[in-house]
């Protein structure tokens, strides 16, 4: 027997006296995740968000979504003030005020929460803030809220603004560089991230700053299409892929992560987690992204 398979033996035999396992030199027993990220936006009126940490993978190297986004908190607009300012629904402040079962748990996975902001029909929007300061004042509100509930950052969804209403302006080419330089600057190691539609979207410069760069990741917004989000970031923080789960067919799914690895995107967007077990429908996509299937843990 060669002199290396002897002390390949050797040490095989040591370990299965001991009870122990064997592993080749730079390698760990664990698996490790690889691939693109996936995000599980969750509609909170209707479900928990402790079912992004109910899928992993069932070759054992971890969770399936890396990111759940709390969907959804609102840019509303005080008359009276004339100022626009950040509320949270019953069900929202619902899931704030119990972060210690509905984040924690999830946070203690490695699984980031976020707060997805959203127009609420008021005229209030990140395109219309008529000054610096305003804007300023709204970016603190969020990293306020994102210190005190202990959350991993900030997702911005600009629709439903309806800009003009109650007096409020139209958008303008400053307002959400404003906003989002003042929350990076507020938040430097948080997520900030980009649903990739509304006029926010398209106002990503102005006096010299190109703010592309200060989000973290962005993703096509419209469900079962593959549209390459139109910002200046990397591949690796772009998730062209967009479906809703349940509702976008499993093959679909699937064709869309079979993309995203082939072409070398780093993110993988899903709408809609629920309640009930829709492992089969995620091991669509987790076999393309992952190689392996999703298993329910209920």
């Amino acid at each position: 027997m060669p002199r290396i398979r002897q002390i390949g033996a050797l040490i095989a035999a040591v370990a299965l006296m001991t009870g122990g396992t064997t592993a080749t030199a730079g390698t760990s027993n664990a698996l490790a995740k690889t691939g693109p990220i996936s995000v599980a936006y969750v509609e909170v009126n209707n479900n928990s968000m402790l079912n992004v940490g109910k899928y992993t993978l069932a070759n054992g190297s971890g969770n399936v979504f890396d990111v759940g986004v709390i969907f959804a908190a609102n840019i509303n607009y005080d008359v009276a003030k004339k100022s626009a300012y950040l509320y949270f629904n019953p069900n929202v402040q619902r899931v704030l005020d119990n972060v210690a079962t509905q984040v924690r748990p999830l946070q203690a996975k490695g699984i980031k929460v976020t707060l997805s902001i959203l127009g609420n029909h008021q005229g209030a929007g990140f395109a219309n803030f008529p000054t610096k300061q305003a804007a300023e004042a709204f970016a603190k509100q969020l990293s306020d809220t994102v210190a005190k509930y202990g959350l991993d950052g900030i997702d911005f969804d600009d629709e439903y603004a309806e800009y003009g209403r109650n007096g409020t302006g139209q958008p303008n080419a400053s307002s959400f560089v404003y906003l989002v330089s003042a929350l990076r600057a507020a938040m430097p190691n948080k997520l900030i991230t980009l649903y990739n539609i509304g006029p926010s979207a398209s106002r990503l410069s102005y006096g010299g700053v190109n703010i592309a760069s200060k989000f973290d990741y962005a993703w096509n917004p419209y469900y079962g299409t593959w549209g390459v989000p139109n910002i200046g970031l990397p591949k690796s923080r772009l998730s062209p892929a967009a479906v809703q789960i349940s509702a976008t067919p499993s093959s679909t799914a699937a064709s869309l992560a079979r993309r995203t690895v082939s072409e070398g995107y780093g993110v993988y967007l899903t709408y809609n987690l629920g309640a009930s077990d829709v492992h089969t429908y995620i091991s669509a996509f987790t076999r393309e992204l992952y190689g392996t299937d999703a298993r329910y843990t209920g």
